[in-house]
């Protein structure tokens, strides 16, 4: 329409060259005097199926599938430090270590929810030489009392003598609701991923990644705790 002489591809021209596209994660640099406590969490994304209003309307008629986003977040500034996506096959556990390989600065602490309550999820965390702070669940035992078990006995003491609700509020392990925040903000720029190539899949929630970090490096509002 504007008579240009210009090579533009169309959409699916696009889609096939995200297959090869590596979106780079920008984050801000870190402020040497100031610790990294990493938030983790995941959660789930559509990838095919009815949408709540045909859903309801008609009734179920074709299984939906799911992502898993794996996030992990500093909970001083809010920016997304390091990202995986994988299948529903997938349990949270198991994405913690990938998750903190792409983090080079040290660590201080590491906050996550009861599914990362296992072994590995504590070796990989005490090999940063950062504190643990992971809720016991509801029925744990003492562990074996090497160094592993040491750090875990300590939180399911805890838990047993000033109670779960209080140890969580010793401890600080409500800031972790600082990366349901974000997993809420990152949703907002979509619920589910329209490809039906897994690549593109994890290249589109990657690009939504970045584009968040990009939106927090521009400023975040402060709250103010009012008595």
């Amino acid at each position: 329409m504007a008579h240009l002489d210009w090579n533009v591809p169309d959409f699916s021209t696009l889609s096939r060259r995200a297959d090869k596209l590596q979106p780079l994660l920008h984050k801000s640099a870190k402020n040497p005097q100031e610790d990294l406590h990493i938030l983790v969490d995941s959660t789930g994304i559509k990838v095919t199926g009815d949408g709540e209003w045909v859903r309801k309307k008609h009734g179920v008629n074709q299984h939906r599938q799911w992502l898993k986003l794996h996030l992990a977040t500093d909970a001083n500034s809010g920016e997304i430090q390091a990202v995986e996506v994988t299948t529903c096959q997938y349990g949270d556990a198991e994405m913690l270590q990938p998750l903190l390989d792409q983090i080079d600065e040290p660590i201080a602490s590491v906050t996550a929810d009861g599914a990362y309550d296992t072994v590995n999820c504590y070796d990989a965390i005490l090999k940063r030489q950062a504190n643990v702070i992971i809720p016991p669940r509801s029925n744990a035992a003492l562990w074996a009392e090497n160094e592993i078990g040491k750090a875990r006995n300590h939180a399911v003491q805890g838990c047993w003598d000033r109670g779960q609700k209080q140890w969580k509020r010793d401890i600080g392990y409500h800031r972790r609701s600082r990366i349901e925040a974000k997993m809420f903000a990152l949703k907002r720029l979509g619920q589910g991923v329209s490809s039906r190539c897994f690549n593109r899949q994890v290249v589109d929630l990657q690009i939504r990644v970045d584009i968040l970090n990009k939106f927090t490096q521009l400023g975040t509002a402060k709250t103010v705790a009012v008595a």
